[in-house]
């Protein structure tokens, strides 16, 4: 028997003038408003239990911050703390976020933030409804690629660049499945959850935008009435929207960016647009199922740290000193090897005197027989195609950045080969993996 109730909560929390963004390693501030930031939240609940899925326009919050704003939701709400997934959209034209940062602007920001998302969340429990979920599997076609390439001279470059002449073939297929669910309510709003995998980095600049999640979420309420659309991005590590083999028309509305990436707000427009569409595909067609329980989960797991050896220790502080001291052009790089080497250096820095390992929370939640499994982090492809093929379950919905931010979770073989992923994780070769087997056993758990 169906018992399911859905509720829907929004708020903006477009930022000031002059705060931090994050999402490159080069300093960026707020200098205008290209579309506004949200705090989109689903509430779900059944018999006595709820769940919050909340999804935050930004590039990150480190695991430390999504604590404190778990708990202060779950205090307002009454939702246990392992029943709320915070999500981020990983937009990078979003706002930096830190309770305690140094600068005064970025604390303040993310106080209101935390506020805003209780907020969001409280607004989502009142507006629980009676409804039905369906689930059906879209396709977005040519808008997300794997980024990471082998080239002719052997090596593995991350976006090599439009046109590159040396590219041989890219490391791996790219997952253009987009997950749907539906939620028919009883005299409310429709709501609309979808879930792909792919970095949105699509516009550059100093802009406050949500990218094409954004345009995502306005598009499909403009083509469907009476509907509220939420959007939670997958496993996105090594994909993003960089199509190096571009001819004619997919050059529209971009330009070539510092890093040897095209990118343009009208392109995150088109992303948005293609998202929306894979939602239309299947809309009217979802396989309606009752759903009479709702569960959680959720594990920590010490997983090794990637400590580097001693003897490359001198090299990697001589970079990151550099580039402390905004001395780039000093490092022998250009564009994407030139974040790659700074990404490692950074990371060897960090992780010189250990820890020898952090902890790794996963959370899961089932609607029926329907679950979302969530990574603190930037899973890889593989990652997703691994979680999403659990027995016994009607779909599985991998969302990467949920309740914290640990960084890149590569496949094992991408630590062989190189590229910027591995050499800026903090976790050893295997996590991944890892990932896979420990967050399908989460999975089992809830059957």
């Amino acid at each position: 028997m169906n018992t399911l109730q859905a509720g829907f909560g929004r708020v903006d929390i477009t930022p000031m003038m002059g705060l931090r963004i994050r999402g490159y390693f080069k300093e960026r501030f707020v200098e205008g408003i290209l579309d506004e930031l949200e705090v989109n939240v689903l509430a779900l609940a059944c018999g006595e239990n709820k769940a919050l899925l909340v999804t935050v326009d930004c590039c990150s919050i480190d695991t430390e911050d999504v604590n404190a704003y778990i708990a202060n939701a779950s205090k307002v709400t009454g939702v246990p703390e392992d029943a709320i997934f915070i999500h981020c959209t990983h937009s990078h034209t979003a706002s930096y976020f830190g309770l305690h940062s140094e600068d005064a602007l970025v604390r303040e920001y993310s106080e209101f933030v935390g506020k805003r998302i209780a907020d969001a969340a409280a607004y989502a429990v009142a507006d629980l409804k009676p409804a039905k979920m369906g689930w059906a599997v879209g396709q977005a076609p040519n808008i997300a690629f794997v980024r990471r390439f082998r080239m002719k001279d052997g090596k593995v470059r991350t976006n090599p660049g439009v046109g590159n002449p040396d590219i041989l073939h890219p490391i791996g297929d790219v997952d253009e499945r987009v997950n749907v669910l539906r939620f028919d309510r009883e005299g409310a709003d429709t709501i609309v959850l979808a879930n792909m995998g792919c970095h949105p980095d699509t516009i550059g600049g100093s802009k406050v935008s949500a990218d094409w999640p954004g345009f995502f979420r306005r598009r499909t309420e403009k083509a469907l009435d009476n509907v509220k659309a939420i959007f939670f991005n997958g496993a996105e590590g090594d994909v993003n929207h960089v199509n190096v083999w571009a001819k004619g028309g997919d050059h529209n509305d971009m330009f070539h960016d510092f890093d040897d990436v095209d990118r343009g707000y009208g392109h995150a427009r088109h992303m948005g647009n293609v998202m929306a569409g894979a939602v239309l595909q299947v809309y009217d067609k979802v396989n309606y199922t009752d759903v009479d329980s709702l569960r959680f989960t959720k594990k920590i797991s010490n997983l090794p740290s990637n400590m580097p050896k001693p003897e490359d220790m001198p090299l990697a502080h001589k970079y990151n000193d550099l580039h402390n001291a905004g001395k780039d052009d000093q490092i022998p790089f250009k564009g994407m090897e030139l974040t790659t080497v700074v990404a490692e250096a950074g990371r060897m820095v960090r992780l010189e005197h250990g820890p020898e390992s952090f902890p790794l929370p996963l959370t899961a939640i089932a609607i029926g027989s329907v679950a979302l499994i969530g990574v603190p982090g930037e899973p890889f492809n593989g990652v997703g195609i691994g979680l999403k093929s659990a027995e016994g379950w009607d779909l599985v919905l991998p969302t990467c950045l949920t309740n914290g931010n640990e960084g890149y979770f590569p496949m094992q073989d991408s630590y062989d080969e190189g590229g910027y992923e591995a050499r800026a994780s903090r976790y050893k070769a295997g996590t991944a993996e890892l990932i896979i087997s420990e967050g399908k056993a989460l999975l089992d758990s809830l059957h």
